[in-house]
Parts: C-alpha cells; structure tokens; sequence
C-alpha cells in the first residue's frame, strides 16, 4: 500500500465529526477564527475520511 494512502481511515464516525463541525459553527457564531478554520479543516478532511470508508464497507 502507498504511504500517501490511509490505512484504515477515521477512528471517529461521519455522525460524530458532523456533529463536532455543527458545534465549532455554533460557538463561533457563524464566524471561524484562525484558529478555528484551521480545525474545520481538518474535522473536515477526516469527516471526508470517514465517509468514504462508510462506502467502501458498504460496497
């Protein structure tokens, strides 16, 4: 298997990174800091992580 590819992709589940998305939206108040952007980001790339292992499972 390539390095650059995820072995076993998100420990957390799609559900639970959306709902931790939700919440940062909720707190900042519709506007991300710095500081917060940059851990959307990365909820977000493990979100996308988690849900395409939620499709290859399922396929």
């Amino acid at each position: 298997m390539s390095p650059d590819v995820p072995s076993s992709g998100s420990v957390r589940s799609a559900a639970e990174l959306n709902e931790q998305i939700r919440a940062l939206w909720l707190r900042a108040g519709g506007t991300l800091s710095a500081q917060e952007r940059a851990e959307y980001e990365l909820l977000v790339v493990e979100w996308a992580e988690a849900i395409r292992g939620a499709v290859i499972e399922a396929a």
